[in-house]
C-alpha cells in the first residue's frame, strides 16, 4: 500500500516519501505548515487513492481528548430512567462513540484525520499518547478494551500555533511542507485551471509573489489564496493589462482582497505602491 499522489493534488516526491513512511512504520503523520498549503486536503486525497474511508475529527479549542475516545450520555439515562424506557437497563444505548473508537471498531481500515491539534488545550496531545501508540482504550462504563481490528492511517495537521510535547511528537513521523516553488505551484494552479491562458498564469503569478515577497506582511498569502484570487480573475473576467504595469512597477492588483487578509498588509502594500509612483 503505497501513495503515489492523485489528479487532483501535486504531492511533492519528499511528501509521498512522508506518507509512506508513516505507513511503513505504523505511526501518525504529523504534518505541519503554513495554513493554506494543502495539510487537510492531503489526507482526504491520500485515503482517496488509497480507497479507504475517512473520518475526520475537527479540534477546536474546546476539544477535550475524551470526545475523540467517547461520551457517556448521563443525562439521556436519567430522563429516560424517569420515562420509564426500558433501554436504560443497557449501558451501551448512551455511549456516544467517538471518532478513535469508530476507526478502531470499523470492519475495514480507514484513515482518520486529527486536523489543526494544536488549536486544543497544551495537555491533549499527551491525553492521546497511549491511544495511539497502543490503538486501544478502556470504557470504564462498559467496563471494555476497545482494540483496533485494523491500524489505521492517521494524519495529524498542526499550524504551529503551540509547541506540541515531546513525548508526543517521538510517536509520530514528521513532515513540514514547505511552500511550493514557482514550478510547482503553476503544476497545482494547472490542477485547477487547466485551461488558463499562458499569458494571465504567468502575470497573475508574478503578482502573487510579489506580493508574497514584500517584507513585513503580517499574513502571507497562501495556495489556497491564489487559487481563490485566480478564480475571482476568471469569474470577474479580467484583463491581462489590469495584472500588467507599463513600467514594472509594483501597482495594487485587482481583488487584492482574495490575497491580503488583514488591514496592516493592505496599508504597508499601498504604502509600497505609493511610494514606487514617488519614484517614478
Amino acid at each position: 500500500m503505497k501513495f503515489q499522489g492523485s489528479q487532483n493534488y501535486v504531492a511533492t516526491q519528499d511528501l509521498m516519501l512522508a506518507v509512506n513512511a508513516s505507513i511503513a512504520l505504523q505511526r501518525p503523520l504529523l504534518v505541519k505548515g503554513e495554513p493554506g498549503t494543502g495539510k487537510t486536503l492531503l489526507a482526504e486525497e491520500v485515503a482517496g487513492a488509497l480507497g479507504m474511508p475517512l473520518l475526520q475529527w475537527h479540534i477546536k479549542s474546546t476539544t477535550k481528548a475524551q470526545q475523540g475516545l467517547y461520551e457517556y450520555d448521563a443525562v439521556s439515562r436519567l430522563r429516560d430512567s424517569q420515562l420509564g424506557d426500558e433501554r436504560v437497563k443497557d449501558i451501551h444505548n448512551y455511549i456516544v462513540k467517538g471518532v478513535l473508537w469508530q476507526a478502531f471498531t470499523a470492519e475495514e481500515p480507514v484513515a482518520l484525520l486529527i486536523d489543526e491539534i494544536d488549536k486544543a488545550d497544551i495537555e491533549f496531545p499527551n491525553d492521546l499518547l497511549r491511544e495511539l501508540d497502543r490503538m486501544e482504550f478502556y470504557c470504564y462504563e462498559t467496563r471494555e478494551v476497545i482494540r483496533a481490528r485494523r491500524r489505521p492511517l492517521v494524519f495529524i495537521t498542526s499550524n504551529n500555533e503551540k509547541e506540541l510535547p515531546d513525548a508526543f511528537l517521538r510517536r509520530c513521523f514528521f513532515h513540514y511542507i514547505k511552500f511550493p516553488d514557482a514550478q510547482t505551484m503553476q503544476r497545482i494552479v494547472d490542477v485547477h485551471f487547466p485551461t488558463l491562458k499562458k499569458d494571465l498564469l504567468a502575470a497573475a503569478m508574478k503578482t502573487f509573489y510579489d506580493v508574497r515577497n514584500l517584507p513585513g506582511l503580517k499574513k502571507k498569502p497562501s495556495t489556497s489564496e491564489l487559487i481563490d484570487w485566480l478564480r475571482l480573475l476568471v469569474a470577474e473576467d479580467i484583463p491581462l493589462e489590469a495584472l500588467q504595469s507599463k513600467d514594472d512597477k509594483v501597482a495594487v492588483p485587482p481583488l487584492v482582497g482574495a490575497l491580503l487578509k488583514n488591514e496592516q498588509d493592505v496599508t504597508l502594500f499601498e504604502k509600497l505602491v505609493f511610494m514606487n509612483s514617488r519614484n517614478r
